[in-house]
């Protein structure tokens, strides 16, 4: 089997998969819960099943696995360092699910889970020569050399980038389709410089694909945070393990983009009493301006895409 089948079958199993999981979450009431601070329209989305990422997981893995004796070690540490973020995801979606409320992991909890699976990545990475202290400065078109600062530097961007992820999935299908953009960014990058990676970016984007045609507006079922958070964990590792975590600057604005409006808002709101935003993430904010959750999605996955194509033209 060419290794390259991989994103036909990650996709193909998402499509059989997905159909036979949404009345099994339903059955199981793994409904998600919609927090009551959010666009009011919003709440009529409660009780969708949620933890749709499992799939997305199970999909990916599999494919890979099919392919395991083909496949670099590089591969089996992205996919690690993805499902590692993605069962603190699993615990915090459980934890919603089981006590029926939009909190699940307490913020410290969450961030020390978190804390440990990029704490791992980074020391295990080092230690077998996935990662290397050298990053590659993409404007400059040469590596730097950080030294002992890498891991302190990597560990805090891995869970910049993963939570980042995470607060982009807000509204029907923009997490699975900015991240399709993303991976397929890197997965075209990782072909120039004859990287493993390229079989693993692919097979995510198959897999993401299979699941946005559940998850566009008007979705039938949520990633959750098992999903988003195992997409971050993907994006944040290939970024690393490729050496060129600073093209997210432009390939990954929309997840920077994100995340610093609700970093923005909440200062503002604390220092002057004022928010900037209507409603934060951002993509509420142009909800509450009359955008559809589709011209968001579209948007939003268009300036990605954009900036993916000036990033390969950087990148090469």
């Amino acid at each position: 089997m060419n290794i390259y089948s991989a994103p036909l079958i990650a996709f193909l199993l998402v499509l059989i998969l997905m159909p036979a999981a949404i009345p099994i979450l339903i059955k199981l009431k793994f409904g998600q819960s919609i927090r009551e601070i959010g666009p009011s329209w919003h709440k009529k989305k409660s009780g969708t099943p949620t933890m749709g990422g499992i799939v997305i997981i199970i999909a990916a893995a599999a494919s890979l696995v099919f392919n395991y004796k083909q496949l670099d070690s590089m591969v089996w540490y992205a996919l690690l360092c993805a499902a590692g973020f993605g069962f603190v995801g699993f615990v915090d979606d459980s934890i919603k699910i089981i006590f029926k409320r939009n909190l699940g992991l307490r913020a410290w909890q969450k961030l020390a889970l978190q804390l440990l699976v990029a704490v791992i990545f980074v020391f295990g990475g080092l230690a077998s020569g996935a990662l290397s202290t050298e990053v590659i400065i993409p404007f400059m078109k040469r590596a730097l050399d950080f030294s002992w600062f890498y891991i302190p530097f990597t560990v805090l961007s891995i869970l910049f980038v993963t939570n980042s992820v995470n607060l982009t999935d807000g509204v029907d299908g923009l997490a699975s389709a900015v991240t399709v953009a993303v991976m397929a960014f890197f997965g075209f990058s990782s072909l120039i410089f004859s990287t493993p990676l390229s079989v693993f970016c692919f097979t995510m984007v198959g897999a993401l694909l299979g699941f946005f045609i559940f998850n566009r507006y008007p979705a039938k079922i949520f990633m959750g945070d098992t999903g988003s958070l195992f997409l971050g964990g993907a994006v944040a590792a290939v970024a690393f393990l490729s050496g060129n975590p600073f093209i997210l600057i432009l390939v990954g604005i929309v997840y920077i983009v994100e995340a610093m409006s609700v970093i923005l808002q909440v200062a503002s709101f604390k220092l002057t009493g004022k928010r900037i935003f209507k409603m934060s993430p951002i993509h509420h904010h142009f909800e509450m301006c009359g955008w559809s959750e589709t011209k968001i999605v579209a948007v939003f996955t268009a300036v990605t895409a954009v900036l993916a194509g000036v990033s390969y033209l950087i990148a090469g």
